[in-house]
């Protein structure tokens, strides 16, 4: 969900990365909470942190404590910023509660994610 809010609402302004430190899939609340915002994640992948090893960024901003933990070391002078969210997908509820979860997350980290789009020109952003 960062890398589509970062993409949708930075524009052009930025170049927008994600990955994590447990990849699997892109959970279905996450599309269809996304959805609601008129951003089209369905076509995102989940990729793990390795792929992006030995690149150089300025920005990595990690979203849970898992992923803050288990970052790779970036060369350069990548500046590491860590904000813990709920994880979403760990949640053994009902439908409904499920997707409500996801809607909560999906706007914390949008009113977070807000600010970083002004201050560089390439992030990126592990997830879990």
């Amino acid at each position: 969900m960062a890398e589509g809010l970062l993409r949708h609402d930075a524009g052009d302004r930025c170049e927008v990365f994600s990955a994590g430190s447990r990849p699997s899939q892109v959970r279905p609340e996450a599309i269809a909470a996304m959805r609601e915002l008129g951003i089209d994640i369905s076509g995102h992948r989940s990729k793990s942190v390795d792929e992006f090893t030995g690149q150089s960024f300025d920005y990595v901003l990690t979203v849970c404590d898992n992923a803050k933990e288990s970052c790779p070391i970036f060369p350069g002078k990548t500046v590491m910023i860590q904000r813990s969210f709920e994880d979403p997908a760990a949640l053994q509820g009902s439908d409904e509660e499920r997707l409500a979860l996801f809607r909560r997350v999906r706007d914390e980290m949008r009113h977070y994610l807000r600010e970083f789009p002004h201050r560089s020109t390439q992030i990126h952003c592990a997830q879990e």
